[in-house]
């Protein structure tokens, strides 16, 4: 089994900052990609910024500059540090992780329970 939980989410000002955190836990061999979506009332799921295990990153146009993710290895974690928050960053934030739990085994991918980040005006 596997967990992924994600942690930091609240309530903040327009143009204020926050820190998300998701943690990877159980039976992992080999992480591949810590990868952060999320998904605003009506609208689809959307990826917002990843990390892989090589140290590589990827974000969405409407996040880069500021936002910044980065990961641990050792922890199996990922963090989101997002600044100059805006009201339309409002959304539930959700941790994807690609993994397997075996050497040499397929892929899997496991979803966080999403955490609510609210920016208000």
């Amino acid at each position: 089994q596997v967990q992924v939980v994600e942690s930091g989410g609240g309530l903040v000002q327009s143009g204020g900052s926050l820190r998300l955190s998701c943690a990877a836990s159980g039976r992992i061999f080999n992480i591949y990609t810590m990868a952060w979506y999320r998904q605003a009332p009506g609208k689809q799921r959307e990826l917002v910024a990843e990390f892989s295990r090589g140290g590589g990153t990827n974000y969405a146009d409407s996040v880069k500059g500021r936002f910044a993710v980065s990961g641990d290895n050792v922890k199996n974690t990922v963090y989101l540090q997002m600044d100059s928050l805006k009201p339309e960053d409002t959304a539930v934030y959700y941790c994807k992780v690609i993994l397997s739990t075996t050497p040499g085994g397929i892929q899997f991918q496991y979803w966080g329970q999403g955490t609510q980040v609210t920016v208000s005006s």
